[in-house]
């Protein structure tokens, strides 16, 4: 009897061990612990060669081509600018010398060679301010640069390094660019050279209005790479490798990356690249038509069944559009067969085309689709 006793208690007291020891697993882990019989199976791995998996996680391809086409930029004002600027802007003539609180501009940013000779294009707010220029390259090799050309109007800017054999990227279509789509930003961001980061193209044809004036370019492709100061002038690429777009923005309430950021489309800083080499400024032309984007109010008000399209305000006398035919009221809606939506994306197209050539522009007008030939202009 005392031996079955002794078992019970012992029973017992081992069950409150096991109890207590459930609970203080329980309480550690903060979760309920369960515990299975697994039967063990083996692990299959397979070796892939690098790049070979058509996945969006493996940018390494990419991130070679572009890391040593990506250059960091330093620029400065010299103490004989900053003094000549500080003389103009002073009511007091630099009467009394050198501004305390007004020192020579510095900066860093980020630029993309686009030719085996030396030149390289960037942002003009990255330079706008310099006059002593110096380049440095992935490799470490440092080169001063001079300005060939800039054009504030798409904050674009060509330096000119004297070297030979540079690496290069092949350039993207950004019109067939999708949202959705993976790209990388390639950059200098806070002085951390070469830095790569991805996201996706999440819009195209933005504008956020941070080009100042009138005749400012903005349609930007939006992603979510992260992109901070020191991106700017920086590449943009597709997972191939290949220019998308140049680096130019973010949006942003502190200065630093918060979502979003913005670069120029490939196809027209090609444009406007080629432009400032051969002519060293920006040959852009224009059709003379005041414009506003169209909305479901004007759309009821013309009687038109579309509400996507740039409504012609008003046409300039003796402008290509009124040679051309086009007239207060139409709807344009296609340039040289590509669609038009919005007002960044009329100007982007005629912003690519040459001063001279002609663009079939595609217009509604009170609900029949008409074609003018229209020739550009250069903008005086």
């Amino acid at each position: 009897m005392k031996n079955l006793a002794s078992l019970i208690v012992a029973g017992v007291f081992g069950g409150l061990i096991v109890l207590g020891g459930n609970y203080i697993i329980d309480y550690n882990s903060n979760s309920p612990i369960d515990s299975y019989e697994i039967p063990a199976s083996k692990v299959n791995y397979t070796n892939l060669p690098k790049g070979s998996v058509n996945v969006p996680f493996d940018f390494t391809d990419a991130a070679e081509k572009v890391t040593p086409v990506v250059v960091h930029i330093a620029a400065a004002e010299s103490n004989e600018l900053s003094q000549r600027r500080q003389q103009n802007n002073s009511p007091f003539g630099g009467f009394f010398g050198d501004d305390l609180f007004n020192q020579p501009k510095k900066g860093t940013g980020s630029g993309v060679i686009i030719s085996e000779d030396g030149y390289i294009v960037t942002n003009n707010h990255v330079v706008e301010f310099a006059d002593e220029i110096e380049v440095t390259l992935s490799d470490n090799k440092q080169y001063q640069a001079k300005v060939i050309g800039t054009d504030s109007r798409t904050d674009l800017a060509v330096l000119k390094v004297e070297a030979e054999g540079l690496p290069t990227l092949k350039y993207a279509d950004s019109d067939r660019a999708k949202i959705g789509q993976w790209v990388l930003a390639v950059g200098n961001p806070l002085e951390l050279t070469s830095t790569v980061t991805a996201g996706i193209i999440s819009a195209k044809g933005r504008d956020i209005n941070i080009i100042p004036g009138r005749e400012a370019i903005e349609s930007f492709i939006q992603t979510d790479a992260a992109v901070n100061p020191g991106n700017s002038g920086g590449a943009l690429v597709d997972d191939k490798g290949r220019l998308l777009g140049i680096n130019t923005a973010i949006a942003t309430r502190t200065g630093y990356f918060s979502g979003y950021s913005f670069a120029i489309p490939v196809n027209i800083v090609s444009k406007i690249v080629d432009d400032i080499i051969e002519y060293g400024s920006y040959q852009r032309g224009y059709i003379g038509v005041e414009i506003a984007d169209l909305d479901n109010e004007l759309a009821e008000e013309l009687g038109l069944n579309i509400t996507q399209g740039v409504l012609v305000a008003g046409v300039e006398d003796g402008s290509p559009a009124q040679y051309a035919g086009l007239l207060p009221n139409d709807v344009i809606v296609g340039v040289d067969g590509k669609p038009i939506k919005s007002y960044p994306e009329l100007q982007e197209l005629v912003g690519r085309a040459k001063v001279g050539e002609k663009i079939k522009v595609a217009v509604n007008r009170y609900g029949d689709i008409k074609d003018f030939n229209v020739k550009l202009k250069a903008r005086k």
